[in-house]
C-alpha cells in the first residue's frame, strides 16, 4: 500500500527584537501571533537588569506567543552579557525541546550571542533603518552586514527601505506594514469617548503611536500656537527624548501610552489624524503602520512628505501633504470640509488590497520557499559556525 508521507510540522520561531512585546502593537507582534496559529513561538527581548540576581529567563505565555525575557545582574559587562545570553539560549532550546527552528531577527544587536546556534533558516525583517534612530550603538551597521551575510531571507517595512537595501542580499522583499482593518474600522461606529478625551473641545487632531526623535515637535508648536481654537491630541509613549522638551500649550493634550485595543476609541473622536513626523535620518525610510489604521478608522489625513506615505498614499489622493506650518493648517482646514463619504469610499478601495492576514500569507509563502531549499536543515548560518 502507498503510504502517502505525513506533513511535516512547521519549525518553531525563536524571535529576537529590540521592541518589548508589550510595548506598542505593531509589525513584529501582528505577524509573530499569526506565525503562532501552527508553530511554536518564542518572543525573545532584550534584558532587562537588576541588582544582585544570577542570570535567569522569565517566560510568560501571552495569548499564543511565549515570551521570553533575560535578566541579568546590574553592571555585567558586555562581555558577559552576551556568554549569560548564549548560555540561557541554550537553556530555553534544552528545556523546551525545541529542535527545528527558524532565528527570526529583528535586531543586528542580537548576533553576538546566537551565530552558534544551527537553525533550519535566518529571517532579517528589516522594518526600521535602526543605525539612523537616536542612541543606535556605532557597531549596529557592521552587525547588520553580518546578519545580512548569514541570513537566508531579509523583508523590509517598506519599500523606500528596500530600495535602500536591495543590493545587500539575492533574496530580499518589500513587505510594507499592513492593517488589521475590522479592528480599526470599529472607529466609524463608537459612540462612546473615552473619559481623559471626552472633556476636549472639537475640533481635534490627533496622533497615535511612540512619540520620540522622530517627531516634528517645532511644527505641532506652530500649528497649535497659530490654530488655539484647534486642540492637538497625543497618544502614545514618550521614548528617547525629555518630556520637557515638549511643546506645552492649552491646546496640546498629551494622553500617554494606550492598548491597541483602545486606539479605535480614541481616533472615532478626532476630526483629522495627523502623521507630524520630522524629515530626518530617522524618518528617511519609514513606513508608518498607523496610515492604513487611521484610513481604515475613516479619519482624513494630514502628514509631512514622509516618502512612504507620498507612495502610495499621497499620489492617490488619501493623504494631503505638508511640511511647514502655514501649509499643514491649511492641509488640516482642507481635511475637516472634504466629503467623507467619498473619502471612506476611496480609502475603502485602497484597504481591499492589503491586510495583515494577507502580508503573513505572502510572507510564510516566501519563508517556506526558503524551507524547501535547505540542505537537511543546515543553513549558511549554521555552516559559517562549523568552520
Amino acid at each position: 500500500m502507498l503510504q502517502v508521507p505525513h506533513p511535516q510540522p512547521a519549525p518553531d520561531i525563536i524571535c529576537l527584537s529590540h521592541l518589548r512585546w508589550n510595548f506598542v502593537f505593531q509589525r513584529p507582534q501582528h505577524l509573530m501571533t499569526r506565525f503562532a496559529r501552527d508553530r511554536r513561538v518564542f518572543f525573545v527581548e532584550e534584558p532587562i537588569f537588576h541588582p544582585e540576581i544570577a542570570p535567569r529567563l522569565l517566560i510568560e505565555q501571552v495569548d499564543t506567543v511565549r515570551v521570553v525575557v533575560p535578566h541579568l545582574p546590574e553592571g555585567i559587562s558586555a562581555e558577559d552579557a552576551i556568554v549569560a545570553q548564549r548560555h540561557l539560549l541554550e537553556q530555553l532550546i534544552e528545556a523546551e525541546g525545541v529542535s527545528k527552528y527558524v532565528l527570526w531577527y529583528y535586531t543586528p544587536m542580537a548576533l553576538p550571542f546566537t551565530t552558534h546556534l544551527a537553525p533550519v533558516a535566518v529571517v532579517y525583517d528589516c522594518m526600521d533603518e535602526l543605525s539612523a534612530f537616536k542612541g543606535a550603538p556605532s557597531i549596529i551597521t557592521a552587525r547588520e552586514t553580518e546578519l545580512m551575510r548569514r541570513a537566508s531571507l531579509v523583508l523590509t517595512g517598506g519599500q523606500s527601505l528596500f530600495e535602500a537595501k536591495r543590493h545587500l542580499h539575492s533574496n530580499i522583499h518589500p513587505f510594507p506594514s499592513s492593517v488589521d482593518v475590522a479592528h480599526f474600522a470599529q472607529a466609524r461606529r463608537i459612540v462612546a469617548e473615552p473619559a481623559d478625551q471626552a472633556p476636549i473641545p472639537h475640533p481635534r487632531l490627533g496622533f497615535f503611536g511612540v512619540i520620540d526623535e522622530r517627531m516634528d515637535l517645532a511644527l505641532l508648536d506652530a500649528v497649535a500656537a497659530a490654530r488655539p481654537d484647534w486642540h492637538l491630541l497625543m497618544v502614545g509613549p514618550v521614548v528617547k527624548i525629555e518630556p520637557e522638551s515638549l511643546p506645552r500649550r492649552a491646546n496640546i493634550h498629551y494622553l500617554g501610552p494606550k492598548g491597541y485595543d483602545e486606539l479605535p476609541h480614541y481616533v472615532a473622536g478626532w476630526d483629522v489624524a495627523l502623521l507630524p513626523f520630522a524629515r530626518n535620518d530617522a524618518t528617511r525610510f519609514i513606513s508608518p503602520t498607523k496610515t492604513p489604521e487611521y484610513l481604515a478608522a475613516g479619519r482624513p489625513i494630514v502628514s509631512t512628505s514622509i516618502r512612504d506615505v507620498v507612495r502610495p498614499y499621497g499620489k492617490q489622493g488619501l493623504v494631503r501633504i505638508a511640511d511647514d506650518p502655514q501649509a499643514f493648517v491649511q492641509a488640516c482646514t482642507a481635511a475637516m470640509a472634504e466629503d467623507p463619504v467619498k473619502r471612506i469610499t476611496q480609502a475603502d478601495a485602497f484597504l481591499r488590497q492589503t491586510s495583515w492576514d494577507g502580508t503573513w500569507t505572502r510572507i510564510r509563502a516566501q519563508l517556506d520557499e526558503v524551507l524547501r531549499h535547505t540542505d537537511g536543515g543546515r543553513t549558511a548560518a549554521a555552516d559559517a559556525t562549523a568552520v
